[in-house]
């Protein structure tokens, strides 16, 4: 029976580690990044639209307000690339229903984009491979391709080269949420100027990082999280410092604002730790929301048909 369409969750992502190089003749940092995907989704749903009407891009949820339903939607954009490349029906309904925040640091756009990658190969009986949807998303944006892939990977380049690592255990985030979201831009260019006449090394990943991943140890991986662009989140947005001792105070494992910010997000040893930060943190009022989840999960996957 031909489908009518397909609906793909797309998760989160946390950085556990973002090293950034210095500004390129290209304008553009290579970076090294570890990504880990967490159980906050989005719900992406793809159809077949009425003859004529072109892609229709529709957006639901607690965190789609002020988000753009036109060409500039970067799912709008994957829908729009993946037409292109493969002659598909170009009349399609695409509903997004939100979950992950807004300019957050946690690839909400980008997880949207893989969202449509894979609902359209699924839709269109493509048969792409992981590795095929990957080299599409990879056209998008650097964090496209993690949301395809899921787990835990490193991202080098521009973030968009991905190579999955050996990884142990599960772990348990809090995740502090803003009111505002940050541009990307502007916390590179903040960076580019707090470490003007810094000697900026090549970004790798840290031994300390591998090590606690192949190890499953949440206390390591808590002290090794680090990134380069933080001091420029906090220097943008000094509330993130208030939010990160609150978090330090309460025994997070480790913390870290995620990407370019500003979600901060707080490594917890258990249950117990995460509703402990979780009521601490809405009660400090430097925070618009809390939210707990786990990690890793998958990346980008069909849940249902229709």
């Amino acid at each position: 029976m031909k489908l009518s369409g397909v609906v793909v969750r797309v998760p989160a992502k946390v950085n556990l580690q973002l090293s950034v190089g210095p500004l390129g003749a290209d304008g553009f940092h290579e970076v090294t990044t570890v990504f880990q995907a967490i159980s906050l989704y989005d719900d992406v749903t793809v159809k077949f639209g009425e003859s004529g009407t072109g892609i229709v891009l529709t957006l639901s949820g607690p965190t789609s307000a002020g988000v753009p339903v036109d060409s500039t939607n970067l799912a709008y954009m994957a829908a729009q690339l993946m037409i292109d490349k493969h002659d598909l029906d170009s009349d399609l309904e695409i509903h997004i229903k939100k979950e992950i925040p807004v300019a957050g640091g946690m690839a909400g756009g980008s997880a949207d984009a893989a969202g449509v990658i894979v609902a359209m190969d699924s839709l269109f009986e493509l048969g792409l491979s992981r590795d095929g949807m990957e080299k599409i998303a990879a056209e998008l944006g650097s964090d496209v391709p993690f949301s395809i892939t899921g787990g835990i990977a490193i991202g080098r380049g521009r973030g968009d080269e991905i190579t999955p690592v050996l990884a142990r255990g599960s772990y348990q985030w809090v995740l502090a949420m803003s009111s505002q979201g940050l541009s990307t831009q502007a916390v590179y260019a903040e960076s580019d100027r707090l470490r003007t006449g810094l000697d900026i090394a090549k970004p790798q990943v840290s031994d300390q990082m591998l090590q606690a991943l192949r190890a499953g140890d949440a206390v390591a991986l808590g002290q090794a999280l680090s990134n380069d662009l933080q001091a420029a989140a906090c220097s943008i947005r000094p509330a993130l410092r208030l939010a990160l001792d609150v978090g330090n105070d309460y025994g997070a494992l480790g913390s870290i604002v995620s990407g370019s910010g500003p979600t901060v997000a707080f490594l917890v040893e258990d249950e117990e730790r995460a509703l402990d930060l979780t009521v601490a943190l809405s009660a400090s009022g430097v925070v618009a929301g809390v939210i707990r989840a786990g990690g890793p999960t998958h990346g980008a996957r069909v849940v249902e048909t229709l």
